[in-house]
């Protein structure tokens, strides 16, 4: 119950909890128009969808502030890697949300000449330059852990045994890989919070490549990516210790 209390208190939490109740609708409408459903019920869940989004356009007031106070924060990271893909993520954050609060103003009437499709699309590109900035962290997190696994002497030597064993380069490069794929799998496994993080921004990066036309799939994959990605970071809201630091 505590944890429960905690995790409604935050606004940010409650945003989530609309993230994925909007691609959930997503998911569900996609899923019932290919199954034949009737109009009435599929615009009944784009209605819903639309009044999600805009609730979550209401949580996320203010949020371009906050994410500037975390890119001034990174900027004193030791990492010289981590402080650059950190704050340049915080910093694209911020522009969508900026972006996202004159999308609001327009949706609700404040400022009626915003340009609806203009500023969604900067709201995206800004979404997706985070994204990239953000796996690109994730990377160089997995990189680290890769080399800090296989820096004891009898990895290396274990693994340059198995290659001089081979009898060709052909055969050395498949053994390689798969050396390098179960250190990979063996990293994440060990590392909850970073496999969370990959997964969350895999994810989160089909919905503006898709909204961007730059790469395009169904209302149904984007809401299935939209809500699994929603799912994991309400975990790692309720469970703090699953959230990648810094």
């Amino acid at each position: 119950m505590e944890t429960w209390v905690r995790f409604s208190a935050q606004s940010q939490a409650k945003e989530r909890v609309f993230r994925a109740a909007q691609y959930a609708c997503a998911l569900a409408g996609d899923t019932l128009r290919r199954n034949g459903a009737g109009t009435g019920v599929l615009d009944g869940l784009r209605q819903l969808e639309a009044h999600l989004s805009l609730g979550r356009k209401l949580l996320r007031l203010g949020s371009s502030a906050e994410a500037l106070e975390a890119a001034k924060r990174a900027i004193h990271l030791s990492d010289m890697v981590l402080r650059f893909c950190i704050t340049l993520s915080h910093l694209n954050r911020a522009m969508y949300f900026a972006c996202d609060n004159v999308l609001w103003a327009g949706k609700v009437g404040l400022v009626p000449s915003v340009d609806q499709e203009k500023w969604s699309q900067r709201s995206f590109r800004y979404y997706l330059f985070a994204l990239i900035v953000n796996l690109s962290r994730d990377a160089y997190e997995i990189r680290i852990l890769m080399e800090r696994e296989v820096g004891g002497k009898r990895a290396k030597c274990s693994e340059n045994g198995r290659l001089f064993q081979a009898d060709n380069g052909l055969q050395q490069l498949g053994l390689r890989l798969q050396v390098q794929l179960q250190l990979l799998i063996r990293v994440l496994r060990s590392n909850p919070p970073l496999l969370l993080d990959v997964v969350k921004n895999t994810c989160d990066l089909f919905i503006p490549l898709d909204k961007l036309g730059l790469y395009k799939t169904s209302p149904g994959f984007v809401g299935l990516c939209g809500l699994t990605s929603s799912v994991l970071s309400i975990l790692t809201i309720l469970h703090p210790w699953l959230k990648l630091k810094p």
